[in-house]
């Protein structure tokens, strides 16, 4: 029974991601709600990275390597999912932080809309994974898990949802991505029900230490650059302690 619980679970934090896509519908033309949203996003992401990939990534490999081969180990795959998403550059229209027409800021939106869904799949696969083992070992620490983690998937929902809907090119493919972005956790519950056996801590500590990579490469190359041009500053301090605010408040939950 605990596991058709925590398969649920996975189900409903993908959700929360529909929660933030609904939002955009509302502000779908509104250039500083996107600034807002990818600022939002810059400071959740950064926040993450820190507090739970790096110190859960090591927590895993050090499970077979002990410290200082453990953070080696970190330290290549970590490069290797920034080598993973510099790759898809190569295969993305060019981009521009400079902002001279509306088509070069849409296009930038999409670029960086494409590279934070490919991320955030393979992210919320390791959370799904993660919350599905949660709810099996304790309902009570799975549920404050699965609020903690819902509670930022909200703004992620919001910053895609803006970038991806930007341009002609990005409305082909919006469905699909931000469908299987809300799945994918479910999608990482559905793995662990089916290959838990297989799968040991050190290896998620590697698939952790890929997914920190992809995130060190949106943060610092997409997200960072763009708000670096934003001519009204105080909208993305506000925005950035905001994330900041969000995912301090969804560690009171987990």
């Amino acid at each position: 029974m605990n596991n058709v619980i925590a398969l649920l679970f996975t189900l409903i934090t993908g959700l929360f991601f529909v929660l933030g896509f609904g939002i955009t519908t509302f502000t779908q033309d509104n250039k500083r709600f996107i600034q807002f949203s990818i600022s939002m996003a810059f400071g959740i992401i950064l926040m993450l990275i820190i507090f739970e990939l790096f110190p859960e990534a090591i927590q895993n490999i050090e499970t077979i390597y002990p410290h200082p081969i453990s953070y080696l180990f970190l330290f290549l795959f970590s490069i290797l999912g920034i080598f993973l998403l510099k790759v898809l550059d190569c295969f993305i229209p060019n981009h521009d932080l400079e902002h001279k027409t509306k088509k070069q800021f849409d296009n930038n939106l999409f670029h960086i809309g494409f590279v934070a869904a490919v991320a955030l799949i393979l992210h919320n696969i390791m959370e799904g994974m993660a919350i599905y083992s949660s709810v099996s070992t304790d309902l009570e620490l799975g549920t404050m898990i699965m609020i903690g983690v819902g509670l930022h998937n909200i703004p992620m929902g919001i910053v895609l949802a803006s970038t991806l809907s930007k341009t002609k090119e990005s409305k082909k493919h919006k469905t699909f991505f931000l469908t299987f972005i809300s799945l994918s956790t479910f999608l990482g519950g559905i793995l662990m029900f089916f290959l838990h056996f297989l799968i040991t801590d050190f290896f998620l500590g590697i698939l952790l230490s890929i997914t920190l990579g992809m995130l060190i490469y949106i943060a610092i190359f997409e997200l960072l650059g763009e708000i670096l041009e934003e001519k009204e500053k105080h909208i993305s301090v506000i925005g950035i302690l905001v994330g900041i605010l969000i995912f301090v408040i969804s560690m009171f939950f987990e």
